[in-house]
């Protein structure tokens, strides 16, 4: 009996002995799979913090061009401002400008008519200046023709004064006309018996013009 028990009891702790083995050699292996595990998710967690550098690198490249990209919005914004200030300018310059043309145009129309109002009055002034310069003319050329009448008859009557004188210096001659007075006694010596037959035309003032070239 005792060596049936001891038997029993050296097979119980050789199967103790095995069992144990057995999970040694499992625990050594889910160890070294745990490892293994541990090795993959230190890898792992090494790549992760390696992409996370790369991914903070990157997200900082992506920061700093994000804040170039607002600064230059920033720029586009200001010049946009500048511009639309700028339009803004040009814009009042150009109701100034199209209101100057306005006025100017509207200057220039009525500086015309005044122009156009004036060389009216100025034509009609030198129509009749010229008309007036017409009469001058004719009244000239009158007085021009009454002065050579005048010249003309002043030579005939100094020369008839001649013929007069050279007469009445002669005996004989002034005693032919004394005894043609004698018996052809003149009548009452007028104005116009002086005058007639000269071409001359006496007005009551006493003013004379020539009428006549004979």
């Amino acid at each position: 009996m005792k060596q049936f028990l001891s038997t029993t009891l050296g097979l119980v702790c050789m199967v103790l002995v095995i069992v144990l083995i057995v999970v040694k050699r499992n625990d050594n292996a889910q160890d070294q799979t745990d490892a293994g595990a541990i090795a993959d998710f230190s890898n792992q967690l090494d790549t992760a913090q390696s992409q996370i550098a790369v991914d903070q690198g990157t997200l900082i490249i992506f920061s700093n061009n994000l804040a170039q990209s607002q600064s230059v919005s920033a720029t586009f914004s200001n010049q946009l401002d500048d511009a639309q200030s700028t339009i803004a300018l040009d814009a009042a310059q150009i109701t100034n400008l199209t209101a100057q043309t306005a006025a100017a145009k509207s200057e220039n129309e009525a500086l015309s008519q005044t122009l156009g109002g004036q060389i009216t009055a100025l034509t009609n002034q030198v129509a009749g200046l010229t008309a007036q310069l017409t009469a001058t003319q004719a009244t000239l050329n009158q007085a021009n023709t009454n002065y050579s009448l005048l010249e003309n008859r002043f030579r005939r009557d100094v020369a008839e004064r001649v013929v007069v004188e050279r007469k009445f210096n002669n005996y004989q001659d002034l005693q032919q006309q004394l005894k043609n007075l004698y018996w052809n006694p003149a009548q009452i010596i007028s104005d116009d018996s002086i005058y007639a037959g000269l071409g001359v035309q006496l007005n009551s003032d006493g003013t004379f013009y020539v009428i006549s070239t004979n």
